[in-house]
């Protein structure tokens, strides 16, 4: 299953940000082994925003702790401009499920931290931390603190906290917006797309709702049920700004729908032929 894009994004280019090399991770558990990806093997081209899709449990967030160099893994390597990650760095930046904001600071503060860590003289991160806050729209609340901002105003100081490193050309976003409303999921969408327009990144984007990766992504790499591995790298040729009501969109979510399904059917026939033997 494939579909052609268009070059509807930023400038994009298929030499690799990261390149994902038979990648293998397990854990151990009561003396089990659990085997959360099997050789997985993908690259992510330069300003490309690309999402992660697969059902719970079934590596995505194990594979973005690898890129983040948070954890090793059991096999394999993932590069990071041609050299093999071996721990975090502030050129990946990163938006977990909670928001995680320093409840102390302000706002802006929150955004400008990671710049003023790095080195950056005060007046001009916070000239950037004001900057990004305009772009997600909170540049009015930048001197506001984290208990009078709603849910979805925090993930967006968190998203603008992540995008204010100008050095960190390569973004990770572990289901940035899971908790959040239906109403309030879509406006966030809209202000990533917007941000990310505004300032191309390279994007991974770890998500289990088939609409959402199909509203955001340049691609999606469907991981199979546990252990993940490669089930497909579908590209999205669907111009933007995107229309959810677009009956393209509406077909491209049913066909990847389909798709998962029969991974998920074909998982659960592999393991019943399993525990026959």
């Amino acid at each position: 299953m494939r579909e052609l894009r268009g070059g509807q994004g930023p400038e994009q280019s298929s030499i690799g940000v990261i390149e994902a090399v038979a990648v293998n991770h397990w854990y151990e558990s009561s003396g089990e082994i659990f085997k959360a990806l099997q050789d997985l093997n993908f690259a992510v081209g330069r300003n490309e925003f690309v999402c992660l899709l697969g059902p719970s449990g079934c590596g995505k967030s194990t594979f973005l702790k690898i890129v983040a160099g948070l954890i090793t893994p059991s096999r394999g390597e993932v590069r990071l401009h041609g050299h093999r990650i071996t721990g975090p760095g502030l050129n990946r930046g990163i938006v977990f499920q909670e928001p995680a904001l320093f409840p102390w600071l302000t706002v802006v503060a929150n955004v400008e931290f990671g710049l003023v860590m790095g080195g950056w003289k005060k007046a001009a991160a916070r000239e950037r931390a004001q900057h990004v806050l305009e772009i997600v729209g909170l540049g009015k609340c930048s001197s506001w603190y984290p208990y009078q901002l709603s849910g979805g105003m925090k993930n967006r100081a968190a998203v603008a906290r992540a995008w204010a490193l100008k050095d960190a050309d390569l973004l990770l976003m572990d289901e940035p917006f899971s908790g959040a409303d239906a109403i309030t999921r879509v406006t966030l969408q809209d202000h990533l797309m917007k941000t990310w327009q505004a300032e191309p990144r390279t994007v991974l984007f770890v998500t289990h709702d088939v609409e959402e990766a199909v509203y955001l992504a340049d691609r999606i790499v469907v991981f199979t049920p546990s252990p993940g591995r490669l089930g497909d790298d579908l590209e999205v040729s669907l111009p933007r700004p995107r229309n959810r009501d677009d009956p393209e969109m509406s077909a491209l979510k049913s066909k990847i729908t389909s798709f998962m399904h029969k991974l998920a059917l074909g998982q659960k026939s592999a393991e019943g032929d399993s525990g026959q033997h």
